[in-house]
């Protein structure tokens, strides 16, 4: 089985000893509650994500750190959202940012657009449609070559995080997706299950041997991947591998 890296990565991705990509966000919400279960939610799906409760804590989080995406609420303390909006663009800040607002009248759909928004969304919103929305704006904000890895008849697609078997896309989540790319990366070894942990969680999250086992299931069962020729190969007491034989 032979697994080629097409072109190099896009500038967004950062990559850590085993190849592994992540998208850094930035949650800007006075709500406690909502930024909590935004930032809970986004990191569940693998993503870096820092939080600020106010325009001016926004500005200053962003001038020293770079961030892929921006989730904004109109409506903060202080300085508006809008107001934010405008500064990161007189910043030439090249980062996606996307309005959340309890307004959708289009005076305040069109006044968060010409501040500097690319996207916007009301509330309440479904947070699979926020995690499509964020997708949209990582792409847009990087560059449009075709960044491909190759596993035989599976190909994976990094800049968009689709995946293809025989041709057929797979709907694949973003962690089952990025736990696919660090055993493809990593094709021919056995990746241990505390390098899948670090890769895709974090080395400081503590994960349940059972969340990694039920990631490879559903990662399977996409795949099609059934029988004694897997794709994927268990090696108990150690991990995963691609293109390991017993």
């Amino acid at each position: 089985m032979n697994c080629n890296l097409l072109f190099t990565l896009p500038a967004y991705i950062a990559n850590n000893a085993l190849g592994v990509s992540f998208l850094h966000i930035l949650v800007v919400e006075d709500d406690v509650q909502m930024a909590q279960l935004l930032a809970q939610g986004l990191r569940e799906e693998a993503y870096e994500v820092d939080v600020a409760r106010d325009g001016a804590s926004a500005l200053e989080i962003t001038r020293n750190r770079s961030f892929d995406v921006v989730l904004l609420d109109v409506m903060l303390p202080g300085m508006s959202g809008l107001d934010v909006a405008r500064q990161l663009r007189c910043r030439k800040e090249d980062v996606g940012v996307l309005m959340l607002t309890a307004r959708d009248a289009v005076p305040d759909v069109v006044g968060g657009l010409d501040a500097g928004a690319d996207d916007y969304l009301t509330k309440p919103f479904s947070f699979q449609e926020l995690l499509a929305r964020v997708r949209s704006l990582a792409r847009r904000s990087t560059p449009k070559a075709k960044n491909v890895l190759e596993c035989g008849d599976l190909v994976l697609e990094l800049n968009t995080f689709r995946a293809f078997r025989h041709g057929v896309e797979l709907r694949l989540s973003f962690t089952e997706f990025r736990l696919l790319e660090l055993l493809v990366r990593n094709q021919g070894r056995i990746v241990p299950r505390r390098a899948i942990v670090e890769g895709i969680w974090g080395e400081r999250r503590e994960v349940e041997v059972n969340t990694i086992d039920a990631f490879v299931r559903l990662v399977r069962r996409k795949l099609g991947d059934t029988g004694s020729n897997r794709l994927i190969q268990t090696h108990r007491g150690l991990g995963y591998s691609i293109g390991v034989t017993k």
